[in-house]
């Protein structure tokens, strides 16, 4: 199997040359190389599930919407917990009218059924077939399971530091989403 290569353009040098974005003068070069190849492998992450994700959707004959609505409803098979069509578009964050379409393709397909739901006669219960589970499984789960061993092999620090690295990139990269100026321009301030 070909390996992902490291992508280059994550390189502050390449990207930032005259640190207008990330003051770096107080960085030694050897916290440059380390910080450049985590940000390096974190592309490459990100370009292997693109990989993995264009191919199971291929595999399976899905869009990137339905794998999300077909990973929902495996949780919550697990859980027991029973799935309206209301919740799969609060979790897929489209209308119920997107839905409702999704759900007859799906169905269509033979990904999923729909019936009564069990306590709300005003609703329907929408789950994944059998076989689409099984597909899952063996198309993306073994996908998770990989990331889990990566996990494993660290130590309880290790973990740690990872952890506390994810989490504080996902908040850094949230915060960022919306421009330093649009917080004053909302409060009314110039």
């Amino acid at each position: 199997m070909d390996r992902e290569k490291l992508p280059t353009i994550f390189s502050l040098a390449a990207s930032d040359p005259q640190s207008q974005l990330i003051q770096r003068g107080d960085l030694q070069e050897q916290d440059l190389a380390q910080i450049d190849a985590i940000m390096a492998q974190m592309g490459r992450l990100r370009a292997v599930e693109r990989k993995i994700s264009r191919a199971s959707q291929q595999y399976m004959k899905l869009n990137e919407t339905d794998m999300r609505a077909i990973r929902m409803l495996i949780a919550a098979r697990h859980r027991e917990e029973v799935v309206t069509p209301g919740q799969l578009a609060k979790h897929l964050g489209i209308s119920t009218a997107s839905v409702t379409k999704m759900l007859d393709r799906l169905e269509a397909g033979g990904h999923i059924t729909r019936q009564a739901h069990p306590t709300d006669r005003r609703s329907q219960a929408v789950e994944v077939t059998p076989e689409t589970h099984v597909a899952a499984r063996e198309q993306v789960g073994r996908h998770h399971a990989a990331r889990f061993e990566a996990a494993r092999r660290l130590t309880p620090e290790e973990r740690e530091v990872v952890i506390r690295f994810l989490g504080g990139t996902a908040d850094d990269l949230e915060s960022s989403i919306t421009p330093p100026d649009s917080d004053a321009a909302a409060n009314g301030q110039p």
